[in-house]
């Protein structure tokens, strides 16, 4: 089927950041088929049978693409914000008395559709009973990088320490190669596997060629612990094992020293900048800048709703503006182009598919959204690039399209209704929030 997407300011976020002021887009199947302005479109003779889908005026850009999350962690949204070492005190041992396969898959499907709402058309998720989050994904038509978790301590889907790399293996083996889908592995940090762990699950990840993902340099314990037991950072360590590669994807990142980074560029390791959760919790703002010098790539991470609280991009950018230009005292520092651009094209090179995903070109994957700029607060709209980051929200998004399947249309779900899905996890967390009673003190 060929949709005529018309009526358009395109940002195509192309090697040039070519814009197209009155554009439109020509979708084959899922391909991105035509670009270019309404005049030149007039030539394209696509066939009687293409579908003419009106813009409004607003916005074309690609797909946001979301580099980091553990998604099916909705449950823990507005519990326990403001407590200390939480992760350990309150986050993991919640998790293993009630999580379980149904509330992931529950709870996967809402925040799937938060994120299909918000733009976001990819996204990188870390947890537990991934296959359930996997069916999501297929059911709601998003795509998934998804990775079992794997952790040296028991968890809610499997009694022994490092489950999830034998659980990992079975998903690789179920889902690679899926439409949507791309298995990960998915260590959960440098500080909670042993190194010889660390080593296995990137072994892993290289037996199939698939991307591994991990926190690193998130957590001042973390530091502490690398700097008293090896004498090292956990960069320095990870070279060591031989684990940074092409495949790595390190989530956070806070506390890089120049020696990391440089070892990140040398093994084209790529970042996961999750500005909201770690600010929130206090760890600080991410050398983001210093890394881009190096050429590292880097997209943006909304991290879980129980870290982030909110699963969109347009939040980060605000957060990643302000944050980055009071920490280094330049207003001039990342331009809103090149904020959108970290949103999408960013967020493609940090997971490998630039080839694929994050620019509205010919050939690419027709994974779309339109921004609308009729409500309140998008007018005026001189500059597109400021409006998206610092005027627009998640509600301003019109439009969703991924694999050339519209699956937003004015700013409502087309697959699926959200007040059945949410009805359904809500029935589902009962077990849940009665177990987080045992929690009083903390949420």
């Amino acid at each position: 089927m060929k949709t005529m997407i018309t009526n358009v300011r395109v940002l195509t976020m192309n090697g040039e950041n070519k814009v197209y002021e009155d554009g439109c887009v020509l979708v084959d199947g899922s391909r991105i088929a035509r670009v270019g302005s309404r005049q030149e479109a007039e030539s394209w003779n696509p066939g009687p049978d293409v579908r003419i889908l009106d813009g409004g005026g607003g916005i074309l850009l690609p797909g946001l693409v979301n580099t980091h999350c553990h998604v099916s962690m909705m449950p823990f949204r507005t519990l326990g914000d403001d407590c200390a070492d939480r992760l350990r005190r309150f986050l993991f041992p919640l998790e293993n008395d009630a999580m379980t396969r149904t509330l992931v898959y529950r709870a996967a499907k809402y925040g799937i559709c938060e994120m299909l709402l918000a733009g976001i058309t990819t996204f990188v998720d870390m947890y537990y009973f991934e296959d359930e989050v996997a069916k999501a994904c297929e059911e709601l038509g998003i795509r998934g990088f998804l990775g079992e978790t794997v952790i040296g301590q028991p968890t809610c889907d499997s009694p022994e320490p490092y489950g999830g790399l034998e659980y990992g293996e079975r998903f690789i083996n179920e889902w690679k190669g899926n439409r949507l889908v791309t298995p990960v592995v998915a260590p959960h940090a440098t500080y909670s596997l042993s190194p010889e762990m660390l080593k296995r699950s990137f072994e892993l990840a290289e037996k199939y060629d698939v991307p591994y993902t991990i926190h690193v340099c998130e957590m001042e314990h973390e530091m502490e612990k690398f700097r008293t037991e090896y004498g090292k950072t956990p960069v320095e360590v990870m070279a060591d094992l031989g684990i940074l590669d092409r495949r790595t994807l390190a989530a956070h990142c806070v506390y890089m020293e120049e020696k990391a980074m440089e070892l990140f560029a040398r093994h084209g390791v790529s970042v996961a900048h999750c500005i909201g959760s770690n600010t929130k919790g206090g760890r600080g703002v991410a050398p983001i800048p210093a890394m881009e010098k190096l050429g590292i790539a880097a997209g943006f991470g909304t991290d879980g709703a129980s870290s982030g609280n909110t699963l969109d991009l347009f939040t980060l950018f605000k957060l990643f503006a302000n944050f980055q230009k009071t920490e280094h005292h330049d207003r001039t520092l990342f331009p809103a182009c090149d904020i959108v651009k970290m949103g999408t094209m960013g967020g493609a090179r940090a997971i490998g598919m630039e080839r694929e995903l994050g620019s509205i070109e010919e050939g690419k994957k027709a994974d779309l959204v339109i921004v609308e700029t009729d409500s309140v607060n998008m007018f005026p709209c001189y500059n597109p690039y400021s409006a998206l980051v610092y005027s627009a929200n998640a509600s301003n998004v019109d439009t969703v399209m991924v694999d050339g399947e519209v699956l937003v249309r004015g700013k409502r779900l087309l697959r699926d209704s959200l007040e059945g899905i949410r009805e359904e996890l809500e029935m589902e967390m009962g077990p849940f929030m009665k177990a987080a009673e045992n929690y009083g003190e903390m949420i």
